[in-house]
This record gives C-alpha cells, structure tokens and sequence, in this order.
C-alpha cells in the first residue's frame, strides 16, 4: 500500500471486520473480503486449517464463536508492510459451560491487493507473524 489513504483504508476496513465478528454478524465481518480470499489458521487451532471464499470463511467464523458463552477479539495493534497488514489481536474468551476466562494474544496477517484482503493467515505467535510478513522494524 503506497499511500496513507490506501493504509487508511485497509486499516479501516479489518477494524470493522474485527467489530463485525465481535457482534457476531459474520455476514459483514466478510462481505468487503475478496470473494476468492484464502483464510488460514494453525493446526494447532480449533478448527484449524485452510477455508476459501465467503462461505468457507463464514463457516470458520460461525465455527469459532459457536463454543463461546462471550468473547471478544480485539486488534490491538496495526503494521502495514507493502501489501500486508499485520494485526495483533487479543482475544478474551469465555465458553460455554465455564466461568473461567481466557486470553490469548496472537497475530493475523491479510495481504491485499485492488483494496480487499485476498489472504488471511493467523499466527499464535506474533514474532512468527513479523517475520512471515517481513517486518523487522516494530515501532
């Protein structure tokens, strides 16, 4: 991204996906994704794998809330590097049945391209999701 306006959006628009998922309408959490986009979790993630498009990308959504009594998955932070925005969530979790909370810090990576994110890749250790997307310089 070349220029502060494309930054700004980009930024803009993962800040509303991330509020969308957060209300649970996973229908606009998705709709501004790039309809072909390639969404990747770790393994090690409940659900953990490779989803493709909206659908694919909704179904992994609607899976990953389903054992939640309440939750949130906030961004933190926001580095562009080129085409790629790496965001570091928090997110805070209480499932179904439990009274015990739970908080995890990790990193999603979008690359984008014409202004829609094409890939997602998330990353439990945010160090990983730097040097994945090349960012050396944390500021």
């Amino acid at each position: 991204m070349d220029t502060t306006e494309q930054r700004d959006h980009a930024i803009r628009l993962l800040k509303n996906a991330y509020d969308a998922f957060n209300r649970g309408d996973i229908a606009k959490a998705v709709e501004e994704l790039d309809p072909a986009i390639e969404w990747t979790e770790p393994a090690s993630f409940p659900g953990g794998g490779t989803y493709h498009g909206h659908a694919g990308v909704s179904q992994y959504l609607t899976q990953s809330r389903a054992g939640w009594a309440e939750g949130r998955s906030e961004p933190e932070k926001f580095i562009v590097k080129g085409n790629r925005v790496v965001v570091f969530v928090h997110a805070r979790i209480r499932t179904k049945g439990s009274s015990d909370w739970h908080d995890v810090r990790l990193a999603d990576v979008y690359t984008f391209r014409d202004g829609r994110p094409i890939s997602m890749r998330a990353f439990a250790d945010r160090k990983d999701a730097l040097d994945w997307a090349g960012v050396h310089d944390v500021s």
